[in-house]
């Protein structure tokens, strides 16, 4: 694997001191933590939220892409827009709207108002980690760059261990409002911590709209959003509707929900880590492992979603798989993408939310027509098919450059 792609700016400023890299990343990483926990303990509590806004539990998956769309709309737009801001009034600036879009969440009032509360709130998702990975990047020598994009990064692991287990029980005993207002405070004080941590870092000044949304016209960039679209949307095709699983086809109670989730957060962090050090060692084929391993796991779900021990450790190896092709992606877009760091550095999260949505809603569609609960996982082993099929057009076309080159 290539070397991280260097971080431009109109003029590189002298590193800071260890430490002060150091915590101006677990303020970010912070901002991570927050996005992670508001993304997904939606699919903990779909069950009260929908009770609560009056609707059916497919209908309420909705939110669930609701706030993908949000992500999927505003990752491109924002993140080619703000390239040459600076980049941590940038990040605090999306912060802040994110915290505007969770509490336009925790107050809204019915099923439609709900909907646009959830596509605010993702609409600064992407772009707050494609800023934060390049200002972490930039507090380090060269050589610790991989490692600093991955501690923003495993925000949204951790946010799967804590803050969407304790989301999820907040929200189940004083309301599902709670588990947003939750959220809006840690949003807030990840504004107060990259105000009073993170240094100020200039963005690219020779970055244009154009120049960053030229990489969407690299066929290696289009192939790998298509793996993180087309083959991610089978984790979430199943991850969705994990609380409906756990009570209607496990028949555990909903008290045992938040248990399945920590099983899935403890997954997510392992293949974080996982997946940093299996880039290191062969990038691309790590991929083709981990989407074909993420396939066959949510197979195996299809018959073990009936026990609630097999029901854990299937959704506990098939976080670890995910979560390793959440890293490799974002390396392998880092990678191709070329020039258009902002972009390239916020379109795994945009893709990975369209998957979200085309994930909730091809769920949404087999429990609807009456396949249950169980359907949704076999859905998603054909997703992760499509997914093999992208990556073996990225390898051919591969070799076509190498053989021309």
């Amino acid at each position: 694997m290539s070397a991280p792609p260097a971080v431009g700016t109109t003029q590189a400023p002298p590193l800071p001191s260890a430490r002060t890299a150091a915590l101006a990343t677990v303020a970010l990483g912070l901002g991570g933590f927050a996005i992670g926990t508001t993304e997904f303990v939606t699919m903990g509590l779909l069950p009260d939220i929908a009770e609560g806004i009056d609707a059916s539990i497919p209908s309420a998956g909705h939110l669930i892409s609701a706030y993908a769309l949000g992500v999927v709309v505003g990752a491109p737009v924002i993140a080619s827009l703000g390239a040459r801001l600076p980049r941590r009034a940038l990040a605090m600036a999306l912060m802040t709207a994110f915290v505007v879009g969770n509490a336009l969440s925790a107050l809204a009032s019915g099923y439609g108002s709900l909907v646009l509360a959830r596509f605010v709130a993702g609409l600064p998702h992407g772009a707050y980690f494609g800023v934060a990975s390049l200002i972490a990047a930039s507090l380090v020598p060269a050589h610790l760059r991989g490692r600093a994009v991955s501690s923003v990064m495993l925000g949204l692991a951790v946010a799967n261990v804590a803050g969407v287990p304790a989301g999820t029980w907040l929200g189940q005993h004083l309301g599902w409002r709670s588990a947003y207002w939750a959220v809006v405070l840690i949003g807030a004080l990840t504004v107060l911590a990259v105000l009073t941590v993170v240094p100020s870092v200039p963005g690219r000044s020779e970055a244009s709209i154009r120049s960053e949304l030229g990489a969407l016209r690299r066929p290696q960039v289009i192939l790998t959003l298509g793996v993180a679209t087309v083959g991610f949307g089978g984790m979430f095709a199943m991850y969705s509707y994990i609380a409906p699983i756990v009570t209607e086809v496990a028949g555990r109670p909903a008290s045992f929900v938040p248990i399945v989730l920590l099983a899935f957060g403890i997954g997510g962090v392992l293949g974080t880590v996982l997946g940093g050090k299996l880039a290191d060692r062969a990038l691309f084929r790590s991929l083709v492992g981990a989407t074909i391993a993420t396939g066959v796991l949510l197979a195996v779900m299809v018959v073990a979603a009936g026990n609630a021990f097999t029901l854990t450790a299937t959704v506990f190896t098939i976080a670890a798989a995910a979560s390793t092709m959440v890293v490799l992606l974002q390396l392998r877009l880092m990678e191709v993408a070329g020039d258009a760091q902002m972009l390239g550095a916020a379109l795994n999260h945009s893709a990975l939310n369209a998957a979200n949505a085309l994930g909730a809603w091809l769920g949404g569609l087999v429990i609807a027509a009456g396949y249950g609960y169980r359907a949704p996982s076999a859905v998603g082993v054909g997703l992760a098919v499509l997914g093999l099929g992208f990556l073996l057009a990225s390898a051919v076309l591969r070799r076509r450059e190498l053989a021309a080159a």
